[in-house]
């Protein structure tokens, strides 16, 4: 339910966040009161660091504040203590509680594992910071398609070996090359309009079928397979669901086209690691760019960290100096919403989780 029916509306904020944001959001209208207590909150090791320093501690008086500024609010910017556990006992002991806003792209899996049963998650809505990521994400995923046409991993080698190849080998043109981007949403539409940028054709999957411009041929997750075929390089932007778990199969590496690279920026879960491996080791795929895993941190004994042909990102190419500020651009445009009875943007599906 929006907040249509109150004359004031009580924000608080739950994770690390300049002082100056914070009056950005106080700045939204007048009727709103924003509880912020930067000793309760762990300092920023870096920007967007909204987990903040983990050796930060409470006193037992600090942790009761903590609660209660929490349990006075109808709305709340960024998880407790940034945890499905600081999730689930706000939504069970705050009755006034109508949203909260996760600074994640993709919170439903902390929504998931916070455990709340079904009556308890109808009563207030969670808004996602999807969109924010969209760009860095993006850029990434760019990375990742140079590296492996440029044959980035192999130069390092080289150097890191003082060798210089008699016989140089031609790298591959990105410009007129295809490009299928599995999950076509504001993730995926940015990194095509990268892409095209580097003149690369582009096509991809997307729930609802549907025409998109300048993307060459929309298709369900079923259509995958007919669009791998002729692809040079693959993106995964896609979330993860149960619809969506090991999507990039033995079956679906195998419909790409032999030497495509790969680009994983959307959510571990969706791909098999061992048939990637499989298909980086028989040349199906040439290059992996990864940026999340299945399980994470990646396990110290993951093939993974050493294979010559893969990149490893520690889940952090949505990460920018930017991210604090374009976070809470994007709340305060969502809370003008609330305060007005609009529709939030961005709801976590609290069935599908994503």
């Amino acid at each position: 339910m929006m907040n249509s029916m109150t004359t004031e509306t009580t924000v608080a904020i739950a994770v690390p966040l300049e002082a100056e944001l914070v009056e950005r959001i106080r700045a939204v209208d007048p009727s709103v009161t924003v509880l912020y207590q930067p000793e309760l909150l762990p300092p920023e090791r870096f920007p967007a660091d909204h987990s903040g320093d983990p050796d930060f501690t409470r006193t037992a008086e600090q942790e009761e504040r903590y609660w209660d500024m929490l349990g006075k609010a109808q709305v709340i910017y960024g998880f407790p203590n940034e945890s499905p556990a600081g999730l689930a006992r706000i939504a069970r002991g705050n009755p006034h509680l109508q949203w909260i806003h996760a600074m994640a792209a993709g919170a439903g899996g902390a929504v998931k594992a916070s455990g709340l049963d079904p009556e308890t998650l109808n009563k207030f809505k969670v808004t996602t910071s999807a969109g924010v990521h969209a760009l860095p994400l993006a850029e990434f995923a760019a990375l990742g398609i140079l590296n492996g046409f440029k044959r980035t991993a192999e130069l390092a080698q080289d150097q890191a070996d003082k060798a210089w190849p008699e016989l140089r080998i031609p790298t591959r043109l990105v410009n007129g090359s295809t490009l299928v981007i599995a999950g076509l949403g504001e993730i995926g539409l940015e990194t095509a309009r990268v892409a095209r940028a580097l003149g690369m054709k582009v096509s991809g999957t997307k729930r609802n079928v549907e025409p998109l411009e300048g993307i060459e041929e929309v298709a369900g997750n079923d259509g995958l397979p007919g669009l791998l075929s002729s692809a040079d390089a693959v993106v995964n932007t896609l979330p993860g669901t149960p619809y969506t778990e090991k999507l990039f199969n033995r079956e679906i590496f195998s419909a790409m086209k032999p030497g495509a690279v790969f680009v994983n920026v959307g959510r571990g879960t969706v791909v098999d690691e061992e048939a990637l491996l499989e298909a980086l080791d028989n040349g199906q795929v040439s290059y992996a760019c990864l940026d999340v895993f299945a399980v994470e941190p990646l396990p110290q004994d993951s093939p993974l960290w050493n294979h010559p042909k893969v990149m490893v990102s520690p889940h952090t190419s949505a990460l920018s100096a930017a991210e604090n500020r374009l976070i809470a651009e994007r709340f305060c445009s969502n809370l003008r919403t609330f305060l007005d009875g609009g529709d939030l943007p961005h709801l976590v599906d609290t069935v599908h989780f994503y």
